[in-house]
């Protein structure tokens, strides 16, 4: 491998005969929701055998995205480093599996991809799967929609609701199963398409579909009750922040629309309807929303 000497010392093995499947969350363009980042931050990257650590140096935009360091009255007393690393982690009945997480890399992609199938190769890795989101005109009261993908028609395991050739703006995950399958590797995902309004806040609901279509793809368990335990209470706030901006008109909108689609009424679940906001205004607006709540629980 030819960054061998970014592994660590010691590599934990796998059992014989049980090839890995890597989980892959890139934080970054495929992000709607912070489905995808919250989906790898519930799996804890921090509990786990490092094993395999990129050169974030090589990857990281630090001017676009400065870390936070905190400053202590007089001196810096820390500093949160971002960091791209490969951990083996266990399910809940102690299956194996590695997970790679961390910033979307900014520079590099073909490098990283090149990295990243060196790693599927010495790990033996039988199958990469990317979890990533995207927003779309849908409700947040009906069941999410999931793309799914692959390097090989049999490596699709659901109906899509779209049947067309797009062009679409490419991400290193994309990158990734691409450079992949050329490899002649097996790689596919899922891209769960989050609420337009929704795309800019957190929305465990859309992280926990994730975690469900990997689970159900590969047979590996997560505990999922933290994550549902903030479903509940996101929800809450999603539901009071609707009735506060317009009585609930969005919403029964977005519900007739995605129900015509269902039906097979319409080919679009694109909000083009002028009175419906765009998703970065009703963002900020859930956003100054979730502030107002949080100042009220402070006077509290």
């Amino acid at each position: 491998m030819k960054w061998m000497s970014r592994f660590k010392p010691t590599e934990p093995e796998f059992p014989l005969g049980d090839a890995p499947v890597m989980i892959y969350a890139l934080e970054g363009f495929l992000g709607a929701g912070s489905a995808s980042r919250l989906a790898a931050e519930h799996l804890d990257p921090t509990d786990g055998d490092i094993v395999y650590s990129f050169d974030i140096d090589d990857y990281y935009d630090y001017r676009a995205r400065r870390p936070v360091m905190t400053f202590n009255r007089d001196h810096y007393s820390d500093y949160e480093a971002p960091s791209l690393h490969v951990v083996r982690k266990t399910d809940t009945s102690d299956r194996p599996y590695l997970l790679l997480s961390g910033p979307e890399p900014d520079f590099r992609w073909e490098q990283f991809a090149e990295e990243v199938h060196d790693v599927v190769e010495d790990f033996g890795v039988s199958l990469s799967l990317s979890m990533g989101a995207v927003p779309m005109g849908v409700p947040h009261t009906r069941p999410l929609m999931i793309t799914s993908h692959g390097t090989r028609p049999e490596l699709i395991d659901r109906k899509n609701l779209w049947d067309a050739q797009v062009m679409v703006p490419s991400s290193a995950m994309s990158l990734v199963e691409y450079r992949l399958g050329q490899h002649g590797h097996d790689a596919a995902g899922y891209v769960v398409h989050v609420p337009h309004y929704l795309a800019q806040v957190d929305f465990p609901t859309a992280s926990i579909a994730l975690l469900d279509a990997v689970g159900e793809r590969t047979g590996l368990r997560f505990d999922l009750d933290a994550l549902r335990l903030r479903q509940a209470s996101a929800l809450g706030d999603i539901e009071t922040q609707i009735r506060e901006q317009d009585g609930g008109s969005l919403l029964a909108g977005l519900e007739e629309q995605y129900d015509a689609f269902t039906r097979g009424a319409t080919d679009s679940l694109l909000a083009s309807d002028e009175s419906i906001p765009d998703g970065d205004e009703l963002g900020r607006q859930f956003e100054q929303f979730l502030a107002s709540q949080d100042n009220k629980d402070d006077r509290d």
